[in-house]
């Protein structure tokens, strides 16, 4: 099977303008089918920008909204699989959720976050109830987590039982925790035989101040990609035959003993 090469965009747009958002994506879009990528991430909220506040409620729109058919727009025009965050209005409720629209405008997959991270998180949004949502994407079972699920383990560990090959997991590290993009990321990988794609925002939001770093790492440890601290497009190649092998190589997923584990729930 080909490799599924895919472009991260790190970047943090234009907070609190969704217009301006959606024309930095396209422009980046041609720029990634253009290197050949068939699927770009984006960051966590990347539709409005993160640290936005008291405008959220306004910004937010349903999962079918108008940002959600732009996107689809874009994936069309410019053949490739589109994976970004937003803000999503379910009823009276709010969540920071995150869409994979296919190189055709169809839906694949939605996703909302289940684990809020901070006083800002917990105030505006409700948690997500599903821990595992999956798509495919030529012939790649893709997985779907936001920011600071994956610093969970059981949140991969989950996915890696359910199949999931390459995990999408939009983010807003902050400052002072450079090491999650660093260290935690590729240990998750690693640990649990996974490709994770972790596409993060960059500069001064606010009170808050993004990392950047965003990687692409691999089932054998490595990091395929990486970008720097400010606004980059990097790409790299998920290879199912590195996965392959590596599954085999790793004992991890076939040693586990799930008896032993009852006291983590």
């Amino acid at each position: 099977m080909p490799s599924l090469r895919t472009a991260l965009l790190q970047s943090s747009g234009r907070p609190g303008s969704v217009d301006d958002n959606l024309a930095a994506l396209d422009e980046a879009a041609g720029r990634a089918a253009a290197a050949g990528a068939r699927l770009l991430v984006c960051p966590e909220l990347y539709l409005t920008g993160y640290a936005v506040g008291a405008a959220l409620p306004a910004l937010a729109e349903p999962a079918d909204g108008p940002g959600a058919r732009a996107v689809a727009d874009i994936c069309v025009r410019h053949g490739l699989a589109v994976h970004y965050g937003y803000p999503e209005r379910a009823g009276d409720a709010l969540f920071n959720a995150s869409l994979l629209i296919g190189p055709d405008g169809t839906t694949l997959a939605g996703y909302r976050k289940t684990h809020l991270y901070g006083d800002f998180e917990q105030k505006w949004f409700t948690p997500g109830e599903r821990p595992v949502v999956q798509a495919e994407l030529d012939g790649v079972r893709i997985g779907m987590l936001i920011c600071y699920d994956v610093e969970f383990p059981e949140n991969v560990r989950a996915h890696a039982l359910a199949g999931t090959e390459l995990l999408l997991v939009p983010t807003a590290l902050m400052h002072p925790y450079p090491f999650v993009a660093e260290s935690v990321v590729p240990v998750r990988a690693f640990e649990s035989q996974m490709y994770i794609a972790y596409v993060n925002r960059t500069g001064r939001e606010g009170e808050f101040e993004f990392t950047g770093l965003s990687c692409l790492a691999a089932p054998d440890g490595t990091v395929r990609t990486r970008a720097g601290r400010g606004e980059e497009l990097v790409v790299g190649e998920v290879d199912p035959g590195l996965l392959s092998a590596s599954r085999t190589a790793n004992p991890y997923l076939r040693d586990r003993l799930p008896g032993l584990y009852g006291s983590l729930v």
